[in-house]
């Protein structure tokens, strides 16, 4: 088995070298070889991180590192395929990030002695998500980003981690008062209002995130994340049928006063109305998985360069059309292995807090990914998050090393009931 999943190690940068190497034919002669140190770099940090999970130097499990260099290979070479500039950046946010997933993996017992501290994770997570509010830059149409000169962060791709970590916490402390309801309203069974405020502000500030930041991707993704995790606690309906009607209130009330957001849902119901105008991306998008077929046009022989910010949000739109249904298929089954081996580790959890973390951390990750594939699909409505470990983006690949960090952290026999 060990042996096997280092095998699939070799067979992910294989794929990122045969990618690589199939742009450098295309480029004849004027070949660009800078990305290949990047790319050497990136796999030697790998194997070692890889024989480090196999001899059990973090005893983790030693499926899921392979599954996210999978992705993260596929991205780096459509990247050097879609736009070559950004080939090289994501090699390095590829490094920063394995890196920092090390140092979590290595200090795993401080921060996980960080989840005692429910409130101050709160408030974190408010200041955080907040600071976007207050702070933040218009790009790509969400007041998402904070700006420091040449660099760009997006605070939500943080706010995200330590919301699990609250909400893990926070559920955890106070499960049997939030299962064990005490007022009747209609049909609902529910707590004292203390008891579910932080919950209801957690929902607040995902509605303010839709209407003020017009992020409806990083809204939808907490959103889901509060009532899944909120559910996963106390195994209460009321709270998911109280979530729901939140939203439903929420949205309604946006798309009467906010006209950005009646463009969003418009786009969604009737992209064909505005085919060349605000609906571009989104016609476009269909134009490629149609042209992709079952089998694709070939690695580099599409036009997914018609979509604009290709590279972003709509970089499973180009793998539709280059990769065919075939190539999107194997990344989706490889999001649902990942999300299962999360769950498994978060069953296996012997506190309820880990495993709410775990569960928090996969739920985040497979939530964001079937988002973003459903959006570029026409399934919802378009959002502005990553496709993780796939798109181009430092605070995404970085943030996506940090849970798998916490998550390969939590399958350590000390926390596990069994192994």
């Amino acid at each position: 088995m060990k042996t096997k999943s280092l095998l699939l190690v070799a067979v992910d940068f294989l794929i990122m070298f045969a990618g690589l190497g199939i742009i450098m034919l295309n480029q004849y002669p004027k070949i660009d070889y800078s990305p290949v140190p990047w790319a050497l770099g990136a796999a030697g940090l790998g194997f070692v991180i890889q024989l480090l999970l196999i001899r059990g130097r973090f005893n983790s499990d030693i499926w899921i590192f392979p599954m996210v260099l999978f992705f993260s290979s596929i991205g780096v070479i459509m990247l050097a395929r879609l736009k070559p500039v950004l080939c090289i950046p994501q090699l390095r946010w590829l490094i920063i990030g394995m890196l920092v997933m090390v140092a979590v993996l290595y200090f795993s017992r401080q921060l996980k002695n960080m989840m005692r501290y429910q409130y101050i994770l709160g408030l974190c997570t408010l200041v955080v998500l907040c600071l976007s509010l207050v702070f933040g830059v218009e790009i790509g149409g969400s007041k998402n980003w904070l700006v420091f000169g040449p660099f760009s962060v997006q605070p939500s791709e943080f706010g995200k981690i330590l919301l699990v970590m609250f909400l893990a916490a926070f559920l955890s402390d106070h499960k049997d008062m939030l299962a064990e309801a005490r007022r009747k309203l209609l049909f609902l069974d529910l707590p004292p209002l203390r008891f579910i405020a932080p919950l209801l502000v957690i929902w607040g500030i995902a509605i303010l995130m839709f209407v003020i930041q017009r992020d409806l991707g990083s809204a939808l993704l907490f959103f889901c994340m509060a009532v899944f995790m909120t559910y996963m606690g106390t195994g209460s309906k009321s709270y998911v049928f109280i979530a729901l009607c939140f939203i439903t209130i929420g949205a309604s009330v946006s798309y009467a006063f906010f006209s950005h957001v009646q463009v969003r849902f418009n786009i969604w119901l009737d992209p064909w109305a505005d085919a060349v105008g605000q609906a571009y991306q989104v016609v476009q998008s269909l134009f490629s998985f149609a042209a992709g077929g079952v089998w694709g046009t070939g690695f580099t022989h599409g036009h997914p360069g018609l979509i604009p910010e290709v590279h972003t949000d709509f970089i499973f739109s180009a793998i539709g059309e280059e990769l065919g249904l075939l190539g999107c298929t194997i990344i989706m089954i490889v999001y649902v292995l990942l999300f299962y081996r999360g769950i498994m580790i978060a069953l296996r959890c012997k506190k309820d807090l880990y495993t709410l973390v775990a569960a928090g951390f996969s739920i985040a990750l497979f939530t964001q990914a079937f988002i973003i594939i459903a959006g570029v699909t026409k399934f919802l409505p378009l959002t502005g998050i990553t496709l993780p470990f796939i798109s181009y983006g430092g605070s995404s690949m970085v943030s996506g090393f940090i849970m798998v960090g916490l998550l390969l952290s939590l399958s350590k026999e000390t926390y596990l009931g069994t192994r």
